[in-house]
């Protein structure tokens, strides 16, 4: 079993498996090039170090890939998840077997730096909208296999997250609405499946569709692709009646208009399937 004692809101089970996952896919049979070049008795401290500013995320999952390939490796963090980091802040640094600590970098890498492009993306969308009643939240256009972590990454940044999967809660999308014979039905049919703290989300497109789905009395409208005039009437619609969700063809540059219409979410899968990764290296030194 990994030492997955962090603070992630992760089953360590799901984080273990997530690892184990990461380390076979890197490593393969064995680092041939460290085992062709590094003396076995080499001992060794690594530095990671901040090439970018920005929200740092996953720095216990990096300690749990280095202690996963080996337990002798001392893992000592400088920050913890959610807080800035600047051009040459030392996120960790690790001291052990030269071998295991080489090992170990890409993944641990790999994780640390993805998951904190993640958070700081979510972070400038926040502020964006700081002053206005609109929460940033995430979708399920995650990475295969990295949902639990990427949830985690936009909370670390100051968002929120939407369902973890699709059995979380009812969301009505347009090709439900076709199967089922349209919005009203498919309210309908969900009412009487759902039990009474499961919330029922339609998918509409136009006016004529929030207005049906609020007939129908649905709990929250996910408003798509709309118009920041569509989104000022639809949630003159709602009036409190139903959550209004703005979705779809939101960027940076339009975030804070969007927010000012009044909805209450604002749902982007832009911020786990597109954010750049934090710029972040690890510099190894022998120790004599």
């Amino acid at each position: 079993m990994l030492d997955t004692n962090c603070p992630l809101g992760i089953a360590p089970s799901v984080l273990d498996a997530v690892i184990r996952s990461a380390l076979e896919e890197d490593l393969g049979s064995g680092d041939i090039t460290t085992e062709a070049t590094v003396p076995p008795e080499a001992y060794a401290t690594a530095k990671a170090v901040c090439k970018s500013n920005g929200i740092l995320a996953g720095i216990p999952v990096a300690r749990a890939v280095y202690r996963a390939v080996d337990e002798e490796v001392l893992f000592h963090a400088f920050a913890k998840d959610g807080e800035w980091a600047t051009v040459g802040f030392t996120v960790f640094e690790v001291k052990g077997p030269a071998r295991s600590l080489l090992a170990a970098e890409r993944t641990a890498l790999n994780f640390l730096q993805h998951l904190s492009g993640i958070a700081t993306r979510t972070a400038r969308c926040a502020a964006l909208v700081h002053g206005t009643k609109a929460r940033i939240v995430d979708t399920r256009k995650t990475t295969p296999g990295l949902r639990a972590l990427e949830k985690y990454a936009v909370r670390m940044g100051g968002g929120h997250n939407h369902r973890f999967n699709l059995s979380d809660g009812i969301l009505i999308k347009d090709n439900h609405i076709a199967a089922a014979g349209g919005i009203t039905a498919a309210v309908q049919r969900a009412r009487r499946y759902a039990h009474h703290l499961l919330k029922i989300e339609v998918e509409a497109s136009t006016l004529e569709q929030v207005e049906e789905a609020l007939s129908a009395g649905a709990d929250a409208i996910l408003l798509d692709n709309m118009s920041l005039d569509e989104l000022r009437q639809a949630v003159q619609l709602a009036a409190g009646r139903a959550i209004t969700e703005a979705s779809g063809g939101i960027t940076e540059q339009n975030i804070r208009a969007v927010a000012e219409t009044g909805v209450d979410i604002i749902s982007l899968g832009a911020l786990t399937h597109s954010a750049e990764a934090m710029d972040i290296s690890v510099s190894l030194k022998l120790i004599a």
